[in-house]
C-alpha cells in the first residue's frame, strides 16, 4: 500500500511527465485546420439577435513558417446590423492556467448557457438544463471565445512543444499572435476590442496587455473584464515570510462564515460586516503579522477574539495557526463539527467526505459541483448548434497544463511573485479612452476580492477607469441567477461607458 505522501509525490511525478509530453502531430497534418460554421438566433433583452458562427483552428507558425500551434475558438458575428466593422468584438478566456474557455462561453457571454442550481445546490446527472441565454453579450459586442494550447481542441504541432506555450509570458505571446490573426483575418483592426478574463484569465489580460499595446505597432484596448481576478500572486500564494494572504482573505472568511451561519455573533446584514472585516484586516492585522513575536500578550489576545469574532474558528484553533489561518486548512475547519467542508471557488458549496479529521478537504465541491453540467453542454453545443463534429476530447480543465507551467519571473526580476497589475496601470497611462471592468464574487475563496482591492488601488492606477462590483456568489458568480442577471446589466453599462 502507499501512503498518503508517496501516493501524492507518484502521482505529481506522473502529471509532470505528462506535462513535458508534446502531443504534437505532423508538419503535414498541422495543415489541416478544421472549420466548423453556423447560423442562428436569440432573443436577448427582448430583441430577436441574428448571428453566424465560426469555429475551428487557427495555425501559428514561427519565424520560418512551420506551424507549431494550433488554436481553437468559437466566434460568434451580430449579423443584423448595418456596420460590422464599428462594432465591439471581445475576447474571451478562462484561467486555469490550464482551462478551456468553457465556463464564460456558456455560463456568460454566449447565447446558450447551462442552468446549475441558484443556491448552490449540486446538479447531479444528465440530462441538465441547457437552453438560450436571454443575458447573453451578443446583442451588444461579437465574440470570441479562445481555448490556451493544451485547452479544448488547442494543442501543439509541427515543431512546437507544450513548454513553448505554457508559462506566463510564453502563454501571451502565443495568444496576442491569435488575436493579431483573427482582427486581421476578419478585417476589425478600427472596431473597438475587449479582453475578458476569469480567474488566471485576469492575470493572463495583464500579459496580452504587455504584448499588445506596449511598443510600436501596438494594438490599443477601449477596455478589460476581469472576472474573479487575480493579478497579483503575492496576494493569494501561501508560503514562508508572505504574510499578504493571511490579510487578504480575512474579508471572505468573514463572507463565508457569515453564508453559513458559523460566527459567534452573526450581523443582520453582509456588507457593512464585510466593512468592518476590511478595516480590521488592513488596520489591525496586518500590523500585528508585521510584529511577529515582538507584539504584546494583551494585542495578541485582541487579535485572537477579533479573530474568532469574523471567522467564526475557535480561539484554540487561532492560537494554534498563529494567527495565520491558511485558506484551504479554513475550508475544513470551519464547518468541521457539522461534519461539512465548503468549497473553493464557491464557499456557498458544501460538501461531504469519508474523514472528518483531514487537514485540508480531498476535493473542491464547488468544482464537481458544476463540471459534469459543464462537461456535458460544451460536447453537446459544439456537435448540436456549431456543428462542429470530432471525437478527439475537448479538454476542459487539464491537469498537465497546470503541473507543466513555467512560472519563470521576467527578466529583470530575480525573485518575488508574478505580478500583472502594474501592466494594466501603464495602458491606462498610454490610452486615455482605456478602462477597466471587475466583477468580484463576495464568496469566491479562490482570488479573494479584498486582495483584488489591494492590487488596483496601487501602482499608478487610475481608480476614476476602474469599475469594481460585487455579487453574493462565488468564482462563478454567474451560475447565481441574479448575479447573472446583475453581471450582464453591468457588463452592458461598461460598454456604453457607464
Amino acid at each position: 500500500m502507499f501512503g498518503p505522501l508517496r501516493l501524492f509525490l507518484i502521482t505529481l511525478a506522473s502529471l509532470m511527465l505528462l506535462a513535458s509530453t508534446s502531443f504534437s502531430v505532423t508538419a503535414s497534418e498541422a495543415e489541416q485546420s478544421q472549420w466548423a460554421t453556423g447560423e442562428g438566433q436569440v432573443r436577448i433583452q427582448g430583441d430577436r439577435i441574428r448571428y453566424r458562427t465560426e469555429a475551428g483552428d487557427t495555425i501559428i507558425r514561427n519565424d520560418d513558417g512551420n506551424p507549431i500551434a494550433s488554436i481553437f475558438s468559437t466566434a460568434y458575428f451580430r449579423t443584423d446590423v448595418r456596420d460590422g466593422h464599428q462594432r465591439p468584438i471581445t475576447f474571451v478566456f478562462n484561467g486555469g492556467p490550464g482551462s478551456s474557455s468553457v465556463w464564460l462561453h456558456l455560463g456568460l457571454y454566449g447565447p446558450k448557457k447551462i442552468v446549475v442550481p441558484s443556491d448552490a445546490e449540486n446538479p447531479g446527472a444528465a440530462p441538465y438544463d441547457f437552453r438560450d441565454n436571454p443575458h447573453s453579450l451578443l446583442d451588444i459586442t461579437d465574440l470570441v471565445f479562445i481555448d490556451p494550447v493544451g485547452t479544448g481542441f488547442s494543442r501543439a504541432i509541427g515543431e512546437g512543444r507544450n513548454s513553448d506555450f505554457w508559462g506566463v509570458q510564453k502563454d501571451g505571446r502565443v495568444l496576442a499572435e491569435f488575436i493579431r490573426m483573427f482582427v486581421s483575418k476578419h478585417n476589425r483592426w478600427n472596431s473597438p476590442k475587449y479582453l475578458s478574463g476569469e480567474s488566471y484569465g485576469t492575470a493572463r489580460v495583464g500579459a496580452l496587455l504587455a504584448e499588445l499595446q506596449q511598443g510600436w505597432g501596438s494594438m490599443t484596448f477601449n477596455g478589460v473584464h476581469l472576472i474573479s481576478s487575480i493579478v497579483d500572486f503575492q496576494t493569494t500564494r501561501v508560503a514562508h515570510g508572505n504574510d499578504m494572504p493571511f490579510i487578504m482573505y480575512l474579508p471572505t472568511y468573514a463572507a463565508t462564515a457569515w453564508y453559513h451561519d458559523a460566527l459567534p455573533n452573526r450581523p443582520d446584514a453582509l456588507e457593512p460586516f464585510l466593512d468592518e472585516a476590511r478595516q480590521f484586516a488592513i488596520e489591525e492585522l496586518s500590523v500585528a503579522l508585521l510584529k511577529g513575536s515582538r507584539i504584546s500578550a494583551e494585542e495578541h489576545a485582541h487579535i485572537v477574539e477579533r479573530l474568532h469574532y469574523f471567522t467564526g474558528l475557535s480561539k484554540d484553533y487561532i492560537e494554534q495557526t498563529r494567527l495565520r489561518i491558511v485558506p484551504h486548512r479554513f475550508f475544513r475547519e470551519l464547518l468541521r463539527d457539522r461534519g461539512q467542508v465548503v468549497g473553493r471557488l464557491d464557499s456557498r458549496f458544501i460538501g461531504i467526505e469519508s474523514d472528518d479529521a483531514g487537514e485540508t478537504p480531498i476535493a473542491d465541491p464547488s468544482g464537481y459541483g458544476i463540471d459534469g453540467a459543464y462537461t456535458a453542454a460544451i460536447n453537446y453545443h459544439l456537435k448540436n448548434n456549431l456543428n462542429v463534429d470530432r471525437t478527439d476530447e475537448y479538454r476542459i480543465l487539464s491537469g498537465q497544463v497546470f503541473a507543466g507551467w513555467d512560472w519563470s519571473l521576467p527578466r529583470g526580476q530575480q525573485q518575488g511573485f508574478h505580478n500583472l497589475a502594474p501592466h494594466f496601470a501603464i495602458t491606462q497611462q498610454r490610452n486615455k479612452d482605456f478602462r477597466i471592468f471587475i466583477a468580484n464574487g463576495y464568496y469566491d475563496a479562490a482570488t479573494p476580492f479584498f486582495a483584488t482591492e489591494h492590487s488596483f488601488s496601487n501602482y499608478g492606477m487610475d481608480t476614476d477607469r476602474v469599475v469594481m462590483k460585487y455579487y453574493e456568489s462565488g468564482h462563478m458568480m454567474y451560475i447565481h441567477h441574479p448575479s447573472l442577471e446583475q453581471l450582464a446589466q453591468d457588463l452592458r453599462a461598461f460598454y456604453r461607458g457607464e
